[in-house]
């Protein structure tokens, strides 16, 4: 598999240019009738939700989640914490009826497990998206922003881009950036364009880096999108965005701003992202199929309030 070369490095972002892009995304995110507190969530309307549904033509499912890690390791410090609460001792041999029972608990937004971020996720100098204030957290503005607001599911037509199949390689190098430029060339590659409404999946190869050397601090280097691919979002009017890493790369192009691009889609924007999907066995049956798009169902749990969820997307082709 061999690819373009890579592009060099994008230069970093000034304190100043951020804030102009920033301002630029808020502006057009905001703009039009249909703005509003669902975000970019707007885009995705009931006839595009059904012409994803009749684009299914295989019929088979795919997880886009990795498996919840209980075990700590460099990138996942606190693990979640799985326990067996049953069956009680001497249960398990009786006669009769028992169960067996378990307790979960877990940080959502580490950088290990599959999550949704909310849009009460992201402070930036002092609002949350739409200008909310973030002061209180039980306030019903905020609440309004939080993983309620899809309580009833995200449904849409799902893209995968597979940025090391463009580049002929087997993932993304922590530290580098992926651009709009490898996106627009990703589509042509691929032969697929994103559209309004869209949940765009941009493969970066964390999983298999992950697997395949084993893990490391990704808090200290990962590769993601460059905030300049975020007007590429915007210009799409993408819905949702994921990736298998945190979506942001570091160190971060922006000085001042460990997550610029968690900053513009979600607090600029009203983007939903996913954080460290699991997309090796996505591209996989993508390739095969010889389609990237495909119907992909998002179902959080219903956590009232709450900034995140842990989440297993699934796509079906």
């Amino acid at each position: 598999m061999t690819g373009p070369p890579v592009p060099p490095a994008p230069r970093p972002i000034g304190a100043q240019d951020f804030r102009t892009l920033y301002e630029r995304l808020r502006r057009a995110a905001r703009s039009g009738p249909d703005g509003g507190r669902r975000g970019a969530l707007r885009h995705l309307t009931p006839a595009r939700v059904a012409a994803a549904a009749a684009g299914v033509r295989l019929g088979r499912t795919v997880s886009l989640a990795a498996p919840i890690e209980t075990r700590p390791g460099p990138d996942n410090p606190e693990p979640a914490k799985h326990r067996m609460t049953g069956p009680a001792p001497g249960e398990a041999g009786a006669d009769g009826l028992h169960f067996a029972l378990d307790r979960f608990a877990m940080n959502v937004h580490g950088d290990a497990d599959s999550h949704l971020d909310a849009l009460n996720h992201v402070l930036y100098d002092g609002e949350l998206y739409d200008g909310v204030p973030a002061g209180d957290a039980t306030a019903p503005e905020v609440r309004s922003l939080s993983v309620d607001l899809v309580g009833e599911g995200i449904v849409g037509r799902g893209v995968l881009l597979d940025v090391p199949r463009l580049r002929g390689v087997p993932w993304v190098e922590p530290g580098d950036h992926v651009t709009a430029d490898d996106l627009t060339a990703a589509e042509a590659a691929q032969g697929v364009r994103v559209g309004p409404g869209d949940l765009l999946l941009v493969r970066v190869g964390h999983r298999r880096r992950r697997r395949e050397l084993g893990a490391w601090d990704a808090a200290r280097s990962r590769a993601g999108l460059h905030p300049r691919a975020l007007a590429f979002l915007a210009e799409r009017e993408v819905a949702v965005l994921g990736g298998d890493g945190n979506n942001d790369t570091a160190p971060s192009a922006v000085a001042g701003v460990a997550f610029p691009v968690h900053v513009l889609a979600v607090q600029a924007m009203g983007v939903h992202l996913m954080d460290y999907l699991q997309l090796e066995d996505l591209a996989g049956a993508c390739a095969r199929a010889g389609r990237w798009s495909f119907l992909c169902v998002v179902a959080p749990l219903r956590l009232p309030g709450a900034t995140g969820s842990p989440v297993n997307p699934i796509a079906v082709l």
